[in-house]
């Protein structure tokens, strides 16, 4: 029945799997049978600290009996307090804006760029720099950012003006011109690949960055919340961009998205703006979500967790050596790099007829995202149900 009434009434801009999710419980997932699911996925990076959570879900209900919304013509209290969090959690004197998501947060950055680049300079610098097989979103800006040539489809154009993307990070240096006024990137290409960045390269460039004025934006809307195993992947790269853009799990299923940034009087009144963004409910949660994962992260249980995981997916490409290259990623943002493109469709496909939840990422990789607070047990499951469903494909 709701199959039929999804394709009926709503706009059809995604490929379905119309199984219809009831409950969840940590990274398991309940259908209209009762049939379980092992979630690696997490909603693509988003419920981090697991479906149903009792804290968060407590919070989300208190705060919507008093007040859900009541726009940033006034103060929010959560909103204060998650944005002191953020600068404690970073570490760093930083002030944060609000959005709904990341796309809107990857916009956010990119007009604050460009507002520096107008501000700091007799002749205004626009243009921005992003890498090969980067994802910044799904806006013309973001898109267009994106540094991937399917997503530019021309019927959406013509596109806003003012971004380049290279191949290498060893690129970027060449293509700085008069009009260059940052250089953005993921730590971690999530859509390109699950593919970290060396340290010693991302350093290399930030100190040249500072020294030419550029400001080096990195986008953490997957990374970040915890999902490297560091509060940011910026810590864990020791560097201090001049902007970071977040959003996925920073909500743990509630819309949410942060432009956090050391740059904090650029803008300035009615220079940026949101109805939604940072509301009553966006900013409790997360408020939540970030004492729940600064505790986790604190006990070890979060490193115990990225460990027990790693040897998992390492057993997995020596058990099956004919589909798969190698294991990629770091933290719990994970994937395994087909031998065979081609083989992605059937092993996610193949993965959810046995009750596990994976992703497809570009380059042929499978990729896992599974809450923050998977346990020992659900691993353990979602693995011997991934076994299986790979002994089907070969």
């Amino acid at each position: 029945m709701f199959e039929n009434m999804d394709k009926e009434y709503v706009l059809q801009t995604y490929p379905r799997n119309y199984v219809n999710f009831k409950q969840g419980i940590n990274a398991t997932l309940f259908d209209e049978n009762k049939k379980d699911y092992i979630d690696f996925t997490s909603g693509i990076g988003v419920v981090s600290v697991g479906h149903g959570n009792e804290k968060v879900a407590n919070a989300i209900c208190e705060q919507v009996k008093n007040i859900t919304h009541i726009s940033n013509l006034f103060l929010i209290e959560p909103q204060a307090k998650l944005a002191k969090k953020i600068s404690e959690l970073y570490g760093k004197d930083v002030g944060t804006f609000f959005s709904n998501s990341g796309a809107e947060a990857n916009e956010g950055a990119i007009k604050l760029a460009r507002m520096y680049g107008a501000k700091k300079f007799k002749a205004k610098k626009y243009k921005i720099i992003t890498l090969e097989h980067s994802f910044h979103g799904r806006t013309l800006a973001t898109v267009k950012a994106t540094g991937q040539d399917s997503f530019h489809k021309a019927e959406f154009s013509p596109y806003p003006e003012g971004f380049l993307y290279v191949k290498t990070l060893a690129d970027v240096y060449e293509n700085i011109d008069e009009s260059t006024v940052a250089v953005m990137l993921e730590l971690v290409q999530g859509e390109g690949g699950v593919t970290p960045f060396a340290k010693e390269e991302i350093q290399k460039l930030e100190k040249f960055l500072k020294e030419k004025e550029i400001l080096l934006i990195i986008d953490e809307v997957q990374t970040g919340i915890y999902r490297s195993g560091e509060f940011l992947a910026t810590n864990l790269y020791e560097i201090d961009p001049d902007i970071i853009t977040l959003a996925k799990g920073l909500g743990g299923g509630v819309p949410i998205g942060a432009v956090v940034t050391k740059h904090k009087d650029v803008f300035g009144v009615g220079d940026h703006g949101t109805t939604f963004g940072g509301n009553f409910l966006a900013t409790r949660a997360g408020c939540v979500v970030l004492d729940i994962l600064e505790e986790y992260k604190n006990s070890g249980a979060l490193d115990e967790a990225l460990l027990y995981f790693d040897t998992k997916l390492k057993a997995i490409v020596q058990k099956f050596p004919s589909l798969f290259e190698k294991e990629v990623g770091l933290g719990l943002m994970r994937g395994l790099r087909c031998k065979e493109e081609t083989n992605l469709p059937k092993i996610i496909k193949s993965a959810f007829e046995e009750g596990v939840l994976v992703l497809k990422a570009g380059r042929g990789t499978v990729r896992f995202l599974p809450p923050l607070t998977i346990s020992k047990d659900e691993i353990d499951e979602g693995f011997k149900r991934l076994e299986i469903s790979l002994e089907k494909i070969g």
